[in-house]
């Protein structure tokens, strides 16, 4: 699996709520709305996701092995801190 693409969108008027990523995976799979969150330990990113019947959510896409989580991470917030760069130029 390679990420072929990554559209970040910054978000400026939340505390927590950085930026919401677009991702293409091998040029033919898109995966939108991920979004990158300023916790208590860091970023991190949370996956889509929607609310069940009880009012949880539960995530709709996610990685299964760590190594594709991380990585995910890794590019997605690489690209979250060149958009950060290019809207301060």
């Amino acid at each position: 699996m390679k990420i072929t693409d990554i559209r970040v969108r910054l978000v400026n008027n939340n505390d927590k709520l950085k930026a919401v990523a677009s991702i293409t995976i091998d040029d033919e799979l898109v995966v939108h709305d991920i979004k990158v969150i300023n916790g208590k330990d860091g970023y991190f990113l949370s996956m889509p996701s929607r609310k069940t019947d009880d009012g949880k959510f539960k995530d709709i896409v996610h990685p299964i092995k760590t190594e594709v989580r991380e990585s995910l991470k890794e590019q997605i917030l690489a690209a979250y801190e060149k958009a950060l760069a290019s809207e301060q130029e």
